[in-house]
């Protein structure tokens, strides 16, 4: 068995006709396409800190790049805590915004599930606050009916997180519109990048379809890889890899759009459900961090509480399964400042892939391995941690 963390890319991806009816944000009006979400995030903040907008409340739960990205662009961070279940709470943000006197709000939404969006909009409209919405784990999920990344002032996707595209991050602009981040002279991302990333996700299909034969192209994959090191060949990265001043005027490869243009997105929401509520069924509920599943949400991952997070991804890697520690570590900036439940999201969430690229078989084999290797956090446990000291 080999489930990729990723989803593979194949023919109809790449050869099928494009859609008619694709989904915000791919049609948004006010789009910019970006080679990652934390280039987008940082040419925002650029604009937003010059028209005056410096103090920014934002997650002490985050990934750690979306962080860097405004700080390099001259933001101030103020945090407000987010709890075990991905929540906001809504009256220290109230509390914050007396104190500090914010004028931006960055919202992520986790793992797909969306954040209460009215009561925040109606916040930021009484405190005068800009309402930038972090979508990148949520592409394609709904609230109320509305896609989220629709409610905000502004809003960030990462495509390539759901999306079998070489690079990806999109900045929409819903209201107050910068006008110089629709005319950006963007520089193209690189033909060994944009090949090897195409590679890698064909790759991915074929590993998950035909183990063996997968593993034999891994093999001369890898070598090819150590080749272009010898060669000093540059290519830029995606994923968790930090922030970069320079690669932040790179803009999304023409074939990321193409790919982008032929998904099926209820096709893609609806297998990620299926796959989800497969993988809830055959834990207790309380093996996720979330186990509630929103009309309209399109799940990204399962976010599995396990004991030992480090263990229990190479054990799980070990069987085939390419888990994801989940946002170990924060911006550097947080330290000290972050709460508990945060800090106990680090410690003990693993995701489990469950894109539309995963079978209901492989789904069923996948929860057979969490099991014989009993990695849950214990909800006991999971309790006692949470408990204010």
């Amino acid at each position: 068995m080999y489930l990729p963390a990723w989803p593979g890319l194949g023919w109809r991806e790449v050869a099928g006709p494009p859609r008619p009816d694709l989904p915000f944000p791919l049609r948004a009006p006010a789009v910019t396409a970006f080679h990652t979400a934390r280039n987008a995030i940082y040419h925002l903040f650029v604009e937003l800190v010059r028209s005056g907008r410096r103090v920014v409340l934002a997650p002490d739960y985050h990934m750690g790049n979306e962080v860097r990205a405004m700080r390099a662009a001259g933001a101030q961070i103020v945090w407000y805590p987010v709890d075990r279940y991905f929540q906001i709470d809504l009256e220290r943000l109230r509390r914050l915004c007396r104190q500090h006197g914010p004028s931006v709000l960055f919202v992520i939404h986790y793992a797909g599930w969306p954040q209460p969006m009215e009561a925040l909009s109606r916040l930021c409209a009484e405190k005068d606050l800009v309402l930038v919405e972090d979508c990148a784990l949520a592409l394609f999920s709904e609230h109320g009916g509305r896609p989220v990344g629709s409610f905000g002032d502004y809003a960030i996707f990462c495509l390539y997180k759901t999306l079998p595209l070489p690079d990806g991050g999109l900045l929409v602009q819903n209201r107050r519109v910068f006008s110089r981040l629709l005319r950006m002279p963007l520089r193209p991302s690189g033909r060994t990048f944009v090949a090897g990333r195409m590679a890698e996700l064909t790759l991915e299909r074929i590993r998950s379809r035909h183990p063996a034969v997968g593993r034999r192209l891994a093999g001369a994959k890898a070598a090819i890889g150590g080749l272009l090191n010898a060669m000093r060949v540059e290519r830029v990265p995606v994923g968790d890899t930090g922030f970069n001043v320079a690669h932040a005027d790179l803009g999304m490869a023409a074939v990321s759009h193409a790919i982008a243009a032929r998904c099926d997105a209820n096709r893609i929401r609806q297998r990620r459900r299926e796959n989800f509520l497969a993988l809830r069924h055959a834990f207790i509920e309380e093996a996720a961090v979330r186990g509630d599943l929103p009309s309209g949400m399109c799940p990204l991952f399962f976010p599995l509480l396990v004991a030992h997070k480090h263990d229990a991804a190479r054990a799980l890697w070990r069987r085939g399964v390419m888990a994801t520690e989940l946002w170990n570590d924060g911006d550097d900036s947080v330290r000290g400042q972050d709460g508990e439940d945060a800090r106990f999201l680090r410690r003990h969430v693993l995701e489990l892939p469950i894109h539309q690229d995963i079978t209901p078989g492989q789904i069923e084999r996948m929860a057979g391995v969490v099991r014989e290797l009993n990695i849950v956090l214990p909800f006991a446990a999971a309790r006692r941690e949470c408990q204010p000291a």
